[in-house]
This record gives structure tokens, C-alpha cells and sequence, in this order.
């Protein structure tokens, strides 16, 4: 009995990760707009739409997510759905922008110096923790910059330039900003 219970001492917690690798990690917001039992209120704030690369827009919009006790603040970009894809949504939490906008200053920095090394393929990015991605890749000389919108989708949309990625995050995090000042 006693080799029993030391046994299952020592196999128990990896029994317990086990199970808790398995287990779905929620995004920001959906741990924050998945609350039970308080009342919320989604209040959606239009932002301009984002040109893509070949034609057509990607929605955008600040969403604020008012749980009576605080307020939170999610930049969201939707690649509507059409005949040969599913709608694809970005849900990126104000802190997770401001880091987004920090990274892609660097990114925009590196990306001259990137083409003049003419690099076979090159790839530079950001992911965020909840799993949006943004970046470019240089194949044969010719920069693209695109997002991947959800963590695990492969599809990407590719954007028509760098100048159009950074006004688009800065005026989100400029936006929220101008938000939170007013209190709403």
C-alpha cells in the first residue's frame, strides 16, 4: 500500500499538468467578454478601413467592453467573409497595441536594410501572446507586409504598405487614448 500511494506521488503531478496543457487558454478578450454573472455592455467605435494589398479593406473598429466596474479596450479588425474564406477577427487588448506599435517602429526601422542584405527570403514579425502577427517578407527584392489575424489560421492578408500598418495602429492606440481621457 505504502508503494502505492509513493507511486501515485510521484506520477500525480505530472497527471495534473497533463491536463492543464490540454486545457483551452483563453485570449484577452475572451476572458474578459466571457464573465458570468455581470452585466456588459459592448459599445463599438468605427475606425477607418485598412486597404489590402491587392484590392479591397479590412473593418476596424475600437470596441470597449463596459463591465460596470472598469472598461476595457480592444482594437478589432475584421477580414469579412467571402465565397473562398471564413471571416477572420483580430481582438488586440489596449496594452498589447501599445506594444504592437513599439515593436512595429522597429520593424519599419530594420526593413531598408533588410532588402539592401537581398536576402534569399527574409521575415520579420510580431506576435502577440493571443497570437496576432504582423510583419513583412522580402522574396526575390519585393517587400510584403501583411497580419495574420488569428493565432491559428494560415491564412495571412497582405497589406498595401508599411506607411498604411503604422498610421492604422498608431490611430488605434491614439483613439483609445482619447477614450480613456473622456471616461468612456
Amino acid at each position: 500500500m505504502k508503494k502505492l500511494i509513493l507511486i501515485l506521488a510521484f506520477f500525480m503531478p505530472s497527471i495534473l499538468l497533463a491536463q492543464s496543457n490540454t486545457e483551452k487558454k483563453f485570449t484577452k478578450f475572451e476572458g474578459v467578454s466571457s464573465k458570468t454573472g455581470s452585466i456588459m455592455k459592448f459599445i463599438d467605435v468605427k475606425m477607418p478601413n485598412i486597404p489590402k494589398c491587392f484590392g479591397g479593406s479590412l473593418e476596424s473598429c475600437v470596441r470597449i467592453i463596459m463591465d460596470g466596474s472598469s472598461n476595457n479596450y480592444f482594437f478589432r479588425i475584421e477580414e469579412t467573409e467571402t465565397s473562398r474564406s471564413n471571416a477572420q477577427i483580430a481582438m488586440i487588448e489596449y496594452s498589447d497595441l501599445v506594444e504592437i506599435n513599439k515593436a512595429l517602429k522597429k520593424i519599419v526601422a530594420d526593413v531598408d536594410a533588410d532588402v539592401v542584405a537581398n536576402p534569399d527570403y527574409l521575415e520579420n514579425k510580431f506576435i502577440t501572446v493571443d497570437g496576432f502577427e504582423l510583419g513583412y517578407y522580402i522574396f526575390q527584392s519585393k517587400v510584403s507586409w501583411y497580419m495574420k489575424l488569428e493565432r491559428f489560421s494560415e491564412s495571412i492578408v497582405l497589406i498595401k504598405d508599411k506607411e498604411t500598418l503604422v498610421k492604422t495602429f498608431i490611430n488605434a492606440q491614439t483613439k483609445i487614448e482619447g477614450l480613456k481621457a473622456v471616461g468612456k
